[in-house]
């Protein structure tokens, strides 16, 4: 990959392995969402999808995701509706709108873990769906502000 590909290429543009490094691996793009029917608004909930593994940030069935889970939404640059959806603190929807990453992204701090230590990853802070009744969704609403 080249060095800071992310500032000089598209999304589009991007190899597939550019593309995945873009992740932070924080979790919250897995986590389910209400939306206000009145005015479209999207509410993050602290309710995972059943396919995340809550300790590592990361989906246990990522291959299979959309056959395991029809509703999942598959990221990519023609899916302008997921990116849409995505919390505004993903790379994707960062580079969609066409402003920098954070500084505590891993490609900028070059470690991983920044993102737990800025306090973005779902990490020790959700539930999976298998425990939560739908109908409890308006109880688990979060609003997780970035902190660094």
């Amino acid at each position: 990959m080249s060095e800071k590909f992310w500032e000089i290429k598209s999304l589009a543009e991007m190899s597939q392995q550019e593309w995945e490094s873009l992740c932070d691996g924080c979790g919250r793009c897995c986590l389910n969402k209400l939306e206000d029917e009145d005015t479209g608004e999207i509410y993050f909930t602290n309710v995972t999808c059943k396919l995340l593994d809550i300790d590592k940030c990361c989906c246990s069935d990522y291959a299979n995701r959309k056959v395991s889970m029809p509703d999942c939404m598959i990221l990519s640059v023609d899916n302008k509706a997921a990116l849409e959806v995505m919390p505004s603190t993903c790379a994707y929807r960062l580079l969609q709108l066409g402003k920098p990453l954070p500084e505590w992204h891993p490609l900028i701090s070059g470690k991983a873990e920044s993102v737990i230590e800025a306090g973005i990853s779902i990490a020790g802070k959700v539930v999976s769906e298998e425990y939560i009744h739908y109908e409890q969704y308006p109880e688990h609403l979060i609003n997780w502000v970035t902190t660094k």
